[in-house]
């Protein structure tokens, strides 16, 4: 088989975030607590110093077994090392243009700010909290949303107490804050 037709191609853009992680809003600030910079750095040297020599490694013996063609440890090794390598690019871009921002800062405060835990209930009753962080941190699954999510928006600068109105898909739903906690700062 002629190999134009097998290549596979890395034509994406490089500024884009890989598949399933959001973007960055134009202009905007990348926001990150110190924890989630750890995270992402420690993330980022692993790959560096252990993956990707292991995976380099791997490809140089299956290179040196023969026709790569149809050498699966070739193939995969090669696959591997893009993905490596493409991660590395979104890691190494997202940790420059990062703004580590403490949240412990506003510890006792009651006005919502990044890193706040908020607990807040809905007009129907329904009592709901999540944590504001960063885009790369933040996981719905724990209750975490994104300092640019639609939620995240309706609370910043907001104190306990204050009732808002939230614009859902299905309409507006107005909330009332209950509660902000900040993580308490490190000595």
């Amino acid at each position: 088989m002629n190999k134009a037709f097998t290549k596979e191609t890395d034509d994406a853009d490089e500024d884009e975030a890989p598949p399933g992680l959001p973007s960055l809003p134009a202009g905007g600030k990348n926001y990150i607590t110190p924890q989630g910079y750890a995270r992402l750095r420690g993330e980022l040297l692993d790959l560096i110093d252990n993956q990707r020599p292991q995976v380099v490694e791997a490809v140089y013996w299956a290179a040196s077994n023969g026709d790569r063609s149809e050498n699966g440890d070739y193939i995969y090794g090669k696959k591997r090392l893009r993905e490596i390598d493409r991660r590395i690019r979104f890691l190494t871009q997202r940790l420059e243009i990062a703004q580590v921002t403490d949240p412990a800062l506003h510890h006792g405060s009651e006005q919502i700010f990044f890193g706040a835990h908020v607990s807040y209930v809905e007009a129907t009753g329904t009592a709901r909290s999540v944590t504001i962080l960063g885009i790369d941190e933040a996981d719905s699954a724990q209750g975490q949303v994104s300092w640019v999510s639609p939620i995240a928006r309706t609370l910043l600068q907001a104190r306990v107490g204050d009732e808002l109105q939230l614009l859902t898909p299905r309409g507006k739903v107005e909330i009332e804050v209950t509660g902000v906690d900040y993580p308490a700062p490190q000595v």
